[in-house]
């Protein structure tokens, strides 16, 4: 299958070629949409379809889970996605705690009694709503020095901070939306399930929407061993070959859920999205299927300050970046080729949209030449 067969199908997996729909029916809700940054994740329901303007209170929970960054998801389902982003094992939570894992071994500490531990000592602490940096003092007064690290930037010990963010869920607690610094409160009636949905599978799901995938990526997204995902590959997944005949971006065997193949044959959907730095349809880990050119990857990923990407007819086609002052927005595209006028057009009624969106006025669309 070819490169522009991989994203169509993206694109339609994620829904960004629709115009209209509901949270309970947002598709990429199953997996999670990433929360960072002022255009996260309201801002990817937005590009599909969803009028987050008309959600419940009530309706999305913001929680730190996938890399620990923080994610939203329907409420409904939390229970079931709690379970899913569970460590598979031992093996794997300390792979996704990183050097946090080290004193906890030395000291005989097994990293999911450490991350329960941690979870119960965070939910005796965040008994109404509490500022991050208030619960990690007050955790850094009673955890034992292997959980423990100094940080020099504030002079200060304190808990590991991928524990500190793995444990959150597991012990009950979810964030504020929008707080910074993040503030922590209970979920009400939280109580986890014993198994996850197959909707909410992670691996299950990563195949669904950024597939096809090799076990390396998907384990790549979830920080896990890739023994561990193996292990939880899914039956009905199948292989397929990808590449394109001239030699593009990607290339080899990966996998494909079976009930999925028959969307590659359609047709490349003509949606156009600034897509914010998060979002993702960026996220999967064949990054150089989803950008072939190795100097425009290093663009859009830097270590730092990553900007949007502009989709357009199935294809990633610039770099985006907003621009804010008095409350007036400027987006700044640079473009990879020379956009038709069409494509300006519909790049302009995006960015219209952004401005709408953010609650601001559109002060103009800045196009590199």
């Amino acid at each position: 299958m070819t490169r522009e067969q991989v994203l169509g199908f993206r694109v339609r997996a994620q829904q960004l070629d629709r115009a209209a729909g509901v949270a309970t029916d947002a598709a990429v809700l199953d997996l999670g949409v990433q929360d960072s940054g002022p255009d996260g994740g309201l801002w990817a329901l937005a590009l599909r379809g969803v009028d987050v303007g008309g959600l419940g209170a009530d309706e999305l929970v913001t929680t730190w889970t996938v890399r620990g960054a923080p994610h939203r998801y329907r409420r409904a389902d939390l229970p079931s996605v709690a379970a899913a982003v569970e460590p598979f094992s031992e093996a794997d939570a300390g792979k996704r705690i990183y050097d946090a894992a080290k004193p906890l071994k030395a000291a005989g500490i097994a990293v999911l009694d450490a991350l329960d531990a941690v979870a119960a000592a965070m939910r005796a602490v965040v008994t109404r709503p509490t500022a991050k940096g208030e619960v990690s003092a007050r955790l850094a007064e009673t955890m034992d020095p292997p959980y423990l690290r100094f940080c020099r930037p504030c002079d200060a010990t304190h808990l590991f901070e991928m524990p500190f963010r793995l444990a959150a869920l597991r012990g009950g607690l979810e964030l504020q939306p929008g707080t910074s610094p993040p503030v922590l409160q209970r979920i009400a009636g939280f109580t986890r399930a014993r198994v996850a949905s197959p909707d909410h599978d992670v691996v299950r799901a990563y195949l669904r929407r950024l597939g096809p995938a090799t076990h390396q990526q998907v384990a790549a997204y979830l920080d896990a061993p890739v023994a561990d995902v193996r292990r939880r590959w899914p039956e009905d997944a199948v292989q397929v070959v990808v590449g394109d005949d001239d030699g593009g971006g990607g290339g080899g065997d990966a996998w494909l859920l079976a009930d999925d193949e028959a969307a590659l044959g359609e047709p490349p959907p003509a949606a156009t999205a600034l897509l914010g730095p998060f979002d993702l349809f960026l996220q999967a880990r064949d990054r150089s299927l989803l950008v072939p050119d190795a100097a425009r990857a290093k663009a859009l990923w830097p270590a730092l300050g990553r900007p949007g990407a502009v989709l357009h007819g199935g294809d990633l086609v610039g770099l985006w970046r907003p621009r804010s002052s008095g409350g007036r927005l400027t987006v700044r595209v640079e473009p990879w080729a020379r956009l038709s006028g069409a494509a300006r057009q519909a790049v302009a009624e995006q960015a219209e949209r952004l401005a709408a969106h953010r609650g601001v006025r559109l002060a103009g669309v800045d196009i590199a030449p």
